[in-house]
């Protein structure tokens, strides 16, 4: 299959909600764990195995309750799979929805609300900094 430019396959649309949807641990969901919702509530097969495939491009033709099952699974409605448009919105939200479950995250941006246009331009260049650095060092390790 042929990728239109500025298009995402279906693949890469499930894909994007496994990286961005995450367990409350904050780990992901594995193909088996939600394989077996997307069974459960369809009533139909849907196999760790054709799940996997649909992830990666093998498989490209789902039938419509797979899709719901996963758009329900995941949270997003169906219409996720069909519009690159919204797809894109859904995934910044969901991505901004998870960085927000992370205490820390959520604890500075409530602080931020308070500060002024030129306090979120310092605290913006202070975090880019910090992200320079720590990518220099080949990542931030997360300390409990």
């Amino acid at each position: 299959m042929v990728k239109e430019p500025g298009k995402s396959t279906l693949a890469d649309k499930i894909d994007r909600l496994f990286h961005v949807v995450r367990r409350p641990d904050r780990e992901p969901y594995s193909n088996e764990e939600v394989a077996k919702a997307c069974r459960e509530a369809t009533g139909e097969s849907f196999s760790t195995t054709y799940l996997w495939q649909l992830r990666t491009g093998r498989r490209d033709n789902p039938t419509k309750r797979h899709l719901e099952a996963l758009a329900q699974f995941f949270g997003v409605p169906p219409a996720y799979f069909f519009d690159d448009e919204q797809s894109t919105k859904i995934a910044e939200e969901l991505a901004l929805l998870g960085a927000l479950r992370d205490a820390g995250v959520r604890d500075l941006a409530l602080r931020a609300v308070t500060l002024s246009a030129d306090g979120l331009d310092t605290i913006s260049d202070m975090i880019d900094a910090i992200a320079r650095r720590e990518a220099g060092r080949g990542g931030a390790k997360k300390e409990n």
